[in-house]
C-alpha cells in the first residue's frame, strides 16, 4: 500500500466520492467511537495511522507470525480498533493478497438478531418474525417485543409458582432480552437461557448454554445465580460474561463490574476471569475488551491462535471449519473488525497472516478450508 493510496481514499471520503460501502464504514466508525472518546483525528493523522498499519503487515521470522493491524498510538488505540482493521480491508478489498491462489466464489452473510422463544406450554415463537407489542402472557407476566426486536418481561401481581421459558439462538444468531427483574441477558450465537417468567422464593436461578452476557439487577435478598454445566455463578451486583460452549476447552466467567462468586469457592473482582477445568477453578487477569467484543458487535482477535478464532467464525457464520493439512501452527492473529461483514471480508483480512482460506459449499452446508 502506497502513501498516495491512503491519501486518495481520505480525499475521496471528504469529497463525497467514496463508494457506499467505504462511506458507510467510515461514518459508522465516527458515530460509534469518535463521539464516545474525546480524541479527534485529522485526515493527516488518519493517513499516518493507516500507513503504520501498512508498514506493520510483515511476517516475523523464526517466531510465531504475529502481524499487528492496530496503530501504535497509545492515546487512540482503544478507539481505532475498528478503523484500523476495517480501513486496511477497505484499501485492499479489491486486491487479493498474493498468497491466495483461488478466487472466493462462495460467501457467507453475517449473523443477525434472531431467536426462538419457547413458552411453558411448549409453544415456540420466532422472535424475528413476531409482531411488535405483546406476544404472549405467562401467568401474571406479559411478554412484549420492542420495535428494536428485543423482548421484555413485565411482571404483574406476584407469582406463586415458577413458570419457565427458554430463549434459544441458532448458530449465526444473537439475541438480547430483559427478564422480569430488569436483568439484561444477551445471548451469543448457538446459546440458550432457561429462566422463570417471574422470580419466586429466595433466589433467582437461570440456566444457560453457550455464551451469555449479563447485566444483573442486584437484590441481596434474592441473589441471582447462573447454572452452567453443573457450575454455579452467583451475582453479587454485577456485569459479567460466561463462555461455556461445548467446543471450548473450559468454562470462562469474566467479571466486568461488581462481584461474582464461583461455586461458593472463589470471588472475582472486576477485570478477573475464572477458568473452570474439570471442576477446578483458576483465577487470572482477563482481557475484558476481547471477552465482550462479541456483545459490542465486534471480533477481537488480539493474541488469538488460529483454532480459537475459527471457532468464533464457525458459530457466527454457521459454517464448518476444516484443516486439510492440519491446524496452522505458530500463527497468532491480532486486530479486530465489525461482525456485520461477510465471511469473505474477514478471511481477506486474516489472510495477511499467511494463512490461506477457501469458502466452499456442498451437500447443503458451507465450510471454510484453512491451510498454512
Amino acid at each position: 500500500m502506497e502513501q498516495k493510496d491512503i491519501e486518495d481514499l481520505l480525499k475521496k471520503y471528504h469529497a463525497g466520492e467514496c463508494s457506499a460501502e467505504q462511506a458507510t464504514f467510515l461514518e459508522s466508525w465516527y458515530a460509534q467511537w469518535n463521539e464516545k472518546i474525546p480524541i479527534k483525528l485529522s485526515p493527516e493523522q488518519l493517513a499516518e495511522d493507516l500507513q503504520i498499519i501498512s508498514n506493520n503487515v510483515q511476517p516475523l521470522q523464526q517466531e510465531a507470525k504475529r502481524v499487528t493491524l492496530w496503530p501504535r498510538i497509545a492515546a487512540a488505540a482503544s478507539i481505532l480498533l475498528v478503523l484500523s482493521a476495517g480501513g486496511y480491508f477497505i484499501l485492499h478489498k479489491d486486491k487479493a493478497p498474493e498468497q491466495v491462489a483461488q478466487v472466493q466464489k462462495v460467501d457467507v452473510l453475517p449473523g443477525n438478531q434472531s431467536a426462538v422463544l419457547q413458552l411453558s406450554s411448549g409453544k415456540q415463537i420466532n422472535l424475528s418474525t413476531a409482531k411488535t407489542g405483546n406476544i404472549a402472557q405467562q401467568g401474571n407476566t406479559n411478554i412484549t417485543k420492542t420495535v428494536d426486536n428485543k423482548i421484555i418481561y413485565q411482571a404483574g401481581a406476584p407469582a406463586t409458582e415458577l413458570v419457565y421459558n427458554t430463549v434459544t439462538t441458532k448458530r449465526g444468531n444473537f439475541y438480547p432480552l430483559t427478564l422480569s427483574d430488569g436483568t439484561i441477558a444477551i445471548l451469543d450465537a448457538g446459546s440458550s437461557i432457561k429462566y422463570p417468567v417471574s422470580f419466586v422464593g429466595n433466589e433467582r436461578r437461570v440456566e444457560i448454554t453457550g455464551q451469555v452476557y449479563f447485566e444483573v439487577t442486584h437484590n441481596s435478598k434474592m441473589p441471582f445465580k447462573v447454572i452452567v454445566k453443573g457450575q454455579t455463578i452467583e451475582d453479587l451486583g454485577t456485569h459479567f460474561n460466561i463462555n461455556a460452549y461445548d467446543d471450548e476447552p473450559n468454562i470462562k466467567t469474566t467479571l466486568i463490574e461488581g462481584s461474582v462468586r464461583i461455586n461458593d469457592q472463589k470471588t472475582l473482582t472486576p477485570g478477573q476471569q475464572a477458568v473452570i477445568v474439570n471442576g477446578n477453578i483458576k483465577i487470572e487477569k482477563a482481557d475484558v475488551a476481547q471477552t465482550i467484543a462479541w456483545k459490542n458487535g465486534l471480533f477481537n482477535f488480539d493474541n488469538m491462535p488460529v483454532a480459537e478464532a475459527m471457532r468464533q467464525l464457525s458459530r457466527w457464520y454457521d459454517v464448518k471449519i476444516e484443516y486439510p493439512q492440519g491446524i496452522p501452527q505458530n500463527v497468532i492473529f491480532s486486530g479486530g473488525m465489525h461482525r456485520n461483514i461477510n465471511a469473505s471480508q474477514v478471511l481477506d483480512l486474516l489472510s495477511f497472516f499467511k494463512v490461506h482460506f477457501q469458502i466452499v459449499a456442498g451437500s447443503g452446508e458451507k465450510k471454510i478450508l484453512v491451510k498454512p
